[in-house]
């Protein structure tokens, strides 16, 4: 028996448009400190630890999971930003896992008061995490899989962009150009995530337009993104032997997104919505045989309240009691040259507690319920002897830190 609500997709995706969704509001960082003072330099940063309980699995584990350290300079009219990563506390050839890259590093040329240019390798305006990431931005320890998955934040690709607000409307707009991604990197499981070229190496021969829409009205802030792009940054007679589309949007990637964040008195609240169209995944599968979809979805849905605002405290403590329902599917729909794979239509239930002993620092406990569709078999090359058998229901516990500054 499923553990896990039967919710539509369709209509989470619906309620996008007409509901309200959540966040905690940031912290000051040494990164918003730095829009105040010209001729000066900020250093911050944040970071996360986590352990985590798979009670199928009967394994605990514990990791470092990012540190990231923040430097900045306002010059006056252009300020530089830069974030340095590093993953998994260590990085050893040969080893697994552990990452060191940039997060950001871009300049902001300031037009005037209410417009600005970023230039180098920024963060889309995509979703609702993707810009917004601290520790303390999100409930849960886990960042929600729609925004790991199908929207692979946290998406950052080298471009310049344009970014405004309108002068008499409670209203932010963007528009950027940015390098495509690579469809030869596209991996079964992950989404288009593995496609990101991170500002490495990146391909320019083809490229991708984003935008952002933002509404607010009182306590709510409603979003809706885009993004569309080529995802075959060979020359032309490269893509022509492979029968691949080449050029600025040949082989395209489409996607769209829209999201509402209501925070007040409080409650919380937030929900998205987003789709992937790869229309033409049966040329992706013939060339690079990685299983790429059509289509992706996913949906989420958060409610939190602070429990210490109910006790009337005033100080920067807070105590969220939340609850996030994320549905998603990563093999939507597949080409005929496609293998379906149930396991990758996905619902997860996180339930739990984020507490802020001061305002830039969280502590974090939830437990996640996981629901999953059918492995399929013919998926499992070189099964290893002493794996379990396949689960459809999991339970997984986490505690954390984080804190940014």
């Amino acid at each position: 028996m499923n553990f896990v609500p039967r919710v539509s997709p369709l209509l989470i995706l619906i309620a996008c448009f007409v509901s309200l969704a959540s966040a905690q509001t940031s912290s000051r960082t040494a990164e918003d400190s730095l829009h105040a003072a010209e001729n000066s330099t900020a250093i911050g940063g944040y970071g996360n630890a986590l352990y985590q309980r798979d009670f199928n699995q009967g394994t605990s584990s514990a990791d470092l999971e990012r540190v990231v350290i923040f430097v900045g300079h306002n010059f006056g009219s252009v300020s530089f930003f830069s974030e340095l990563e590093m993953e998994d506390a260590k990085v050893e050839g040969g080893d697994d896992g552990g990452e060191i890259a940039f997060e950001q590093a871009y300049l902001k040329f300031n037009l005037d008061q209410t417009h600005y240019i970023a230039a180098g390798l920024f963060l889309p305006r995509i979703g609702i995490t993707n810009e917004n990431h601290l520790p303390g931005d999100f409930n849960g320890n886990e960042r929600p899989f729609v925004e790991t998955y199908i929207i692979p934040a946290t998406w950052r690709e080298l471009g310049i962009g344009f970014y405004g607000t309108a002068d008499f409307t409670p209203l932010n707009y963007n528009v950027a150009l940015v390098n495509g991604l690579s469809s030869a990197t596209f991996a079964h499981g992950s989404g288009i995530r593995e496609g990101r070229f991170e500002g490495r190496n990146a391909s320019a021969n083809n490229l991708a337009v984003t935008g952002a829409v933002q509404f607010y009205t009182g306590d709510v802030k409603m979003q809706a993104s885009g993004y569309y792009g080529g995802s075959v940054g060979l020359g032309p007679r490269q893509a022509d032997s492979l029968q691949l589309t080449s050029g600025v949007f040949g082989t395209p990637v489409g996607l769209v997104e829209t999201d509402a964040v209501y925070d007040a008195n409080g409650f919380t609240g937030k929900i998205l919505g987003t789709i992937i169209s790869i229309p033409n995944a049966s040329e992706i599968n013939r060339a690079y045989a990685n299983n790429t979809p059509e289509s992706e979805y996913g949906a989420y849905v958060e409610v939190g309240y602070d429990l210490l605002r109910f006790l009337h405290r005033s100080d920067e403590k807070r105590l969220v009691l939340f609850a996030r329902l994320e549905t998603l599917d990563m093999n939507a729909s597949i080409p005929a040259n496609g293998i379906s794979d149930g396991s990758l239509k996905q619902r997860h239930i996180i339930s739990g507690l984020t507490y802020f002993p001061i305002g830039n620092v969280v502590i974090k406990a939830d437990v996640r319920f996981e629901h999953t569709g059918d492995q399929n078999q013919a998926l499992i090359l070189n099964p290893n002897p002493a794996a379990l058998p396949y689960k459809n229901n999991n339970v997984f516990l986490n505690v954390g830190l984080g804190y940014s500054f």
